[in-house]
């Protein structure tokens, strides 16, 4: 006998056992086998397809965000605006107050300076008028010690005073 080769009841044998071994497997084995490959198949089918369901709606929602995202920006720059311009509003009414303010406070002081300028002219033309009459006074007395004088002058002064209201 030789090592390499098999007597032929042992191939035989080998065969029969091979064959009891193959039709178990094809009856109980293979169906149970491609069953689990099935269901492994359909699971993997199952999901790549809840994958690509998942990854669309990815896609939608990071569209729908970015359009979130964009309407979001608009509306913070329309938001802006209106403050901008309520603020530059503010500003000009409150610019307009600060002017009217400061021109009726002008005009105040322009018609105090005014109130003062006149009083200050009558106070001077008060004391103008009591040094006049002083000097007058004084120059009358020098000149009235004599009474042909006084006559001609109370003569004179009643000829103006008539004269004046006439």
């Amino acid at each position: 006998m030789s090592l390499l080769l098999p007597e032929s009841g042992l191939i035989f044998w080998m065969i029969i056992s091979f064959g009891i071994v193959l039709f178990a497997l094809w009856k109980w084995g293979f169906p149970v086998i491609i069953k689990a490959v099935d269901e492994r198949k359909a699971f993997i089918d199952h999901a790549l397809e809840a994958a690509k369901q998942a990854n669309e709606q990815l896609a939608s929602l990071e569209a729908k965000g970015e359009a979130i995202i964009l309407q979001a920006n608009k509306e913070q720059g329309r938001i802006l605006k209106e403050a901008l311009l309520e603020r530059d509003k503010i500003l000009n009414e409150a610019r307009d107050r600060a002017q009217l303010a400061a021109q009726k406070e002008l005009d105040d002081t322009k018609k105090q300076i005014q109130e003062e300028k006149e009083e200050a002219i009558r106070d001077i033309r008060k004391q103008v008028a009591m040094l006049s009459v002083d000097i007058a006074e004084k120059v009358i007395r020098e000149k009235l010690n004599e009474s042909d004088e006084q006559m001609e002058l109370i003569d004179r002064m009643l000829n103006e005073v008539l004269s004046n209201r006439n």
